[in-house]
C-alpha cells in the first residue's frame, strides 16, 4: 500500500500533473466538495463521469505516481529555499481566489506575505527612455506608499517596474513567472532575482523544471493581474504580452491603467488604444490611487458565475472545438454573432474567444471580428 498523502502534499500533485490545467483542475477540487486526496484517489470509473474532464486529465490522474515525484520534488523545493503554498494556506493570495481559474498552488521563494495592495506595472520589452523612467519613477512612488508592485520580470518596463520598487526604502515587489521558479529567465536577471526573493517574493505556478512556452506566458499574465487590484501598461503595441494581461484584468474586474504615449510610435499604439477604449489614462500615481480609493467606496455584488466555462489554456474543450467549426470556410465572425449561433452568453463567448486567439487558433481583426488562422486537430 502506498504512502497515504496529506493534503497539502496532495495539492503539491495535482498542481504538477501533466496536462491538467487549472479550470480543470478547479472543476475536479469541485466535484470532490474541495479535497484534493480525494480527488486524486478518484477511479477512473468516477473521473470519467465528470463533465469536461478529458481522457489525458483522466490517464494523468490515475497513472501520477509514475509522473510526478513528490518526494524528489520537495527535496529538490528545500534545497532551493522554496516553499509551496495551496489554495487552502494562509499566505495564499485573496485576490486570487476571486479569478476563474486560480493556480491551486504556488512555488514561492521569499518570506512575503501578500498581504499588501498591489498594483502590477506591465511593459514592453522593446522600451523608449521615456517609458524606461516612467516605469521605474512610478513603480518607486508607488513601493515608498506601501504599495507592492507585481510584474512579470520579464525584460524591459517589467525589469524596471521591479527595480523602481526596490529602489524605495522598505519596497516590496511579486515576480510572477511563467516557468520554474528554479529557471531564471531571462537568465541576465539573476540578481534581480534574487534580491526580490529577498526583499518580496519570487513565484510560479509551475513545477520545477518547467520551460517556458507559449502557454506559459498567458498563464503566467493572468497571474500578474489577479493578484493585484490594478493594472498600469507603460509602452505596449496593440498585440503582445501586456494587451493580454490587461485584457485578463478586464475579465477579473481589475482597474485598467494606461501611460499614453506618442500617436507615431509603434510602443504607444496599445496604450492609447487602451484609453480610447475606456482605460484611465494616467499621468501620476495619484490619478492611481484616487481611482481605487474611488472604487473602494462603491457597494460590492457577490454574484457567482452561474454559466459552464470550459476553456482551458492547456485543453481545447468540445464547447470550443463547436465554436471554433463557426469559422471554417473563412468566416469571420464577432463575439455577439457566435454568442447567437450558439445560444451561449456575451461573456462566456468572449472569454472562449480569447483563450482561442491565444493558443493561435483564431485572431482579432481590427474591426473587432475574428477568424480562423488554423484549424484544430
Amino acid at each position: 500500500m502506498g504512502k497515504v498523502l496529506t493534503r497539502k502534499e496532495a495539492y503539491w500533485v495535482l498542481n504538477s500533473l501533466p496536462g491538467v490545467g487549472p479550470v480543470s483542475m478547479n472543476r475536479l477540487l469541485d466535484r470532490f466538495e474541495g479535497d484534493p486526496v480525494a480527488a486524486l484517489n478518484a477511479g477512473k470509473g468516477e473521473l470519467i463521469r465528470i463533465k469536461g474532464v478529458t481522457s489525458r486529465v483522466i490517464d494523468s490522474m490515475t497513472r501520477w505516481n509514475s509522473l510526478f515525484d513528490l518526494e524528489r520534488e520537495k527535496e529538490k523545493a528545500d534545497r532551493l529555499g522554496f516553499s509551496f503554498i495551496d489554495r487552502d494556506d494562509a499566505r495564499y493570495p485573496n485576490l486570487l481566489k476571486e479569478i476563474h481559474d486560480p493556480p491551486i498552488g504556488m512555488y514561492v521563494l521569499g518570506e512575503y506575505d501578500f498581504g499588501l495592495p498591489s498594483v502590477s506595472i506591465v511593459g514592453s520589452r522593446r522600451t523608449t527612455l521615456y517609458g524606461q523612467g516612467v516605469a521605474r519613477e512610478m513603480a518607486q512612488d508607488l513601493a515608498s506608499r506601501g504599495i507592492c508592485v507585481t510584474s512579470g520580470m520579464a525584460r524591459g518596463i517589467d525589469t524596471l517596474a521591479h527595480k523602481g520598487a526596490l529602489d524605495a526604502v522598505n519596497g516590496k515587489t511579486v515576480a510572477v513567472l511563467g516557468c520554474g521558479l528554479d529557471i531564471i529567465y531571462p537568465p541576465e536577471n539573476i540578481d534581480l532575482y534574487r534580491e526580490i526573493g529577498t526583499r518580496g517574493a519570487v513565484v510560479s505556478e509551475f513545477p520545477l523544471g518547467r520551460r517556458a512556452d507559449k502557454q506559459t506566458f498567458p498563464m503566467r499574465n493572468r497571474l500578474v493581474s489577479g493578484m493585484s487590484q490594478a493594472i498600469v501598461v507603460v509602452e505596449s503595441d496593440l498585440s503582445g504580452g501586456s494587451m493580454i494581461t490587461a485584457r485578463f484584468a478586464g475579465e477579473q474586474g481589475r482597474l485598467i491603467c494606461a501611460i499614453p504615449g506618442r500617436i507615431d510610435q509603434r510602443g504607444s499604439r496599445g496604450c492609447n488604444q487602451l484609453i480610447r477604449d475606456g482605460a484611465l489614462l494616467l499621468s501620476s500615481v495619484e490619478d492611481l490611487l484616487s481611482e481605487l480609493e474611488y472604487e473602494s467606496q462603491m457597494p460590492r455584488l457577490d454574484i457567482a458565475y452561474s454559466g459552464d466555462r470550459d476553456s482551458d489554456i492547456e485543453e481545447v474543450s468540445e464547447e470550443d472545438k463547436a465554436l471554433l467549426k463557426l469559422f471554417d470556410g473563412g468566416e469571420s465572425l464577432d463575439a455577439d454573432r457566435v454568442g447567437r449561433l450558439l445560444n451561449r452568453s456575451s461573456g462566456e463567448v468572449s472569454s472562449a474567444l480569447m483563450m482561442l486567439e491565444l493558443k493561435g487558433y483564431i485572431a482579432k481583426r481590427l474591426d473587432g471580428a475574428f477568424e480562423a488562422v488554423s484549424t484544430y486537430r
